[in-house]
């Protein structure tokens, strides 16, 4: 049997990026056929059964597969990916905001635009559900499917954990007619934007997917190491939100029923993901809207990054309706904004061109040449 029969789709996915290190548990393959599943308690996913297929969309579409950056970036941003956009991507517009909705702000991570944009969009008909992570009563993520504003309530807030949302959008039948909303991390919008890009005539429509929300990420934490921490350390029956403030705290931050318990920051270094210091893009480039925290300065406030027509007509109503308060973004905030993000770039193009051995090669990261150079300035 020679090498060539041997090296099937998910056989490749499997050699490649999950057993090397650089798999981000996005879970963008789980769903799309029954050889591969997510181990939560291990925190890894895992290769159920051999596949005899020489390629699959569980390789295509993983966001640490050959990432065609110009190909996709025109796909969904209408704009070539240039040397101006290696920070925070392409932005029509950004600004702090807020939910006007006590609810939502109540159970909301910082200003809960998310919830508000999507609520809004549902509102409006432009969406009939947005598939997200919801925490189950063991506080890990889990993808589901939300129809009404109870059930985006329900998704609220962050786990600093990946989730499988994929698992959720993958098993949504070929033929449905909802139209779908995503809420993701940088590396699952990726894997939508490769969706979009290269669409499949199996698995879910991606004409049905209008609007993709994208969160702002430094790093996720390890579901299988991470948890068992807090498995040990918390009652999690009684946990009800997490959250890391901004400097100049230096805390993972757990509510519970009865109060708040601060960790040190050190104390979860150990727990983050490996692969996360391969990540190139902090701000979630190829969603039509990024939304991150607005920092200690702006505390219970959004940042809010516009990047297509679609965000901006979704902000319009949003505006509109009165669901939304919103104040321009400090100069010296958009400044730390694109510090940061371009920090982390070049970290991971130094991390991958190490891995690689090569300064001409950026493994998954396929740029042009001129994009390339200014990847690889100090």
């Amino acid at each position: 049997m020679t090498s060539e029969t041997v090296l099937k789709a998910s056989q490749r996915l499997y050699d490649e990026v999950i057993t090397t290190g650089l798999c981000t548990l996005c879970g963008a393959c789980i769903g799309l056929c029954p050889y591969f599943g997510m181990n939560l308690r291990r925190g890894t996913i895992r290769r159920i059964d051999p596949c005899e297929r020489d390629e699959g969309r569980c390789y295509q579409y993983c966001p640490r597969t050959d990432t065609d950056m110009d190909a996709v970036y025109r796909r969904i941003l209408g704009v070539p990916y240039d040397q101006d956009k290696i920070d925070i991507g392409v932005v029509r517009d950004i600004f702090l905001a807020k939910s006007s909705d006590a609810d939502i702000l109540k159970k909301g991570q910082d200003g809960g635009v998310v919830t508000t944009l999507l609520w809004a969009a549902m509102e409006e008909g432009i969406i009939d559900c947005a598939v997200e992570t919801k925490m189950d009563a063991d506080k890990s993520p889990v993808g589901f499917l939300a129809r009404n504003k109870e059930e985006l309530l329900q998704c609220a807030g962050n786990s600093y954990e990946p989730g499988a949302m994929f698992e959720a959008l993958n098993h949504i039948p070929r033929d449905s007619s909802d139209n779908l909303a995503i809420v993701g991390l940088p590396c699952q919008v990726a894997a939508i934007g490769k969706m979009k890009t290269y669409p499949s005539q199996n698995g879910v429509n991606v004409d049905n997917i209008k609007l993709v929300v994208g969160l702002f990420c430094g790093w996720s934490l390890s579901p299988g190491s991470f948890h068992t921490f807090l498995r040990e350390n918390f009652d999690l029956s009684q946990v009800v939100r997490f959250d890391i403030p901004h400097h100049p705290a230096h805390s993972f931050d757990v509510y519970t029923t009865s109060g708040k318990k601060s960790i040190e920051l050190d104390e979860i270094a150990e727990f983050i993901n490996p692969a996360c210091s391969y990540c190139c893009d902090m701000t979630a480039q190829f969603a039509d809207i990024s939304v991150g925290s607005g920092r200690a300065m702006f505390k219970g406030w959004n940042t809010v990054i516009v990047r297509t027509g679609a965000g901006a007509d979704l902000i319009e109503i949003a505006k509109k309706k009165g669901m939304l308060e919103i104040q321009p973004l400090p100069a010296e905030n958009l400044t730390h904004l694109k510090q940061a993000a371009l920090i982390k770039l070049k970290k991971a193009i130094r991390k991958i061109t190490e891995r690689t051995g090569s300064e001409q090669d950026f493994g998954y990261l396929k740029v042009r040449a001129e994009v390339a150079e200014v990847l690889l300035e100090e």
